[in-house]
């Protein structure tokens, strides 16, 4: 087994209010939900290894991916040498990378030390978080918008981190339904608030363009924590301001 990277190790600065309950370098959230503390909620030999891999071993990587795509042009009946094509896997390999280059960042780096003491207590949110990732089961993109809330208590985060976190768990391979706890779940560990609420809609290339062909159909989900799992009137209130309360 590799040996974890030194960002796994979970440190008290990150969350330095309350006390954080800890599992072999793991928090488990009010859910009951385990979080790493590199984020990687379901981590892998894979993704260990994309975590602070030299130039070397990601032009490695680079080269296996553009020698799939080659194959994979040819199993569909083209031609990669023709100019259309040529380039076409090095192009592919580069935009995959991107899009799942939340495999090799933490939650720990984007949240850094955004965290202050403040006596807000009431409702935060950032709505209309722009969402873009790749289903896991087709490989083909969904995209849509998220809304995060949260309910302080003795801290806040830095609100440009809520839409980097979200960016950091949509650029991996994903389904909506977990990208939506994911989001939620770092909230909660990393800030330990009152409670935490995530909701998300997309629309899914998957079922547009194959299977049911559905273009206009989207899909909506939520994820509640804390004071927003268990208030009606403050999950109320989340989802009117949000706008998904009395959406036609």
């Amino acid at each position: 087994m590799a040996a974890r990277d030194p960002r796994d190790e979970p440190e008290m600065v990150l969350k330095p209010l309350g006390t954080l309950k800890q599992a072999g370098g793991e928090t488990k959230s009010s859910s009951g939900s385990v979080i790493d503390f590199d984020g990687l909620s379901r981590p892998t030999m894979g993704t260990r290894a994309r975590l602070g891999e030299s130039a070397e071993e990601g032009a490695h990587r680079l080269a296996k991916i553009r020698d799939a795509v080659r194959t994979i042009l040819e199993c569909v009946g083209e031609d990669p040498d023709r100019p259309g094509l040529v380039d076409t896997p090095e192009r592919y390999a580069k935009a995959m990378m991107f899009l799942t280059a939340g495999y090799g960042q933490n939650v720990r780096d984007v949240v850094n030390k955004a965290i202050f003491h403040e006596s807000h207590n009431e409702m935060v949110i950032v709505r209309g978080i722009d969402i873009f990732s790749v289903c896991e089961h087709h490989l083909l993109p969904f995209a849509g918008k998220i809304h995060v809330g949260y309910v302080p208590w003795q801290a806040v985060i830095g609100i440009s981190k809520l839409p980097r976190l979200a960016q950091l768990f949509s650029r991996r391979l994903q389904i909506q339904e977990r990208l939506t706890k994911d989001v939620a779940n770092a909230i909660m560990a990393v800030l330990q608030p009152q409670g935490v609420a995530v909701v998300m809609e997309a629309n899914h290339l998957c079922m547009a363009m194959r299977g049911v062909e559905k273009s206009t159909a989207s899909t909506i989900t939520s994820c509640m924590l804390g004071c927003f799992e268990t208030n009606e009137r403050t999950r109320n209130e989340f989802l009117a301001l949000v706008g998904v309360v009395g959406k036609s």
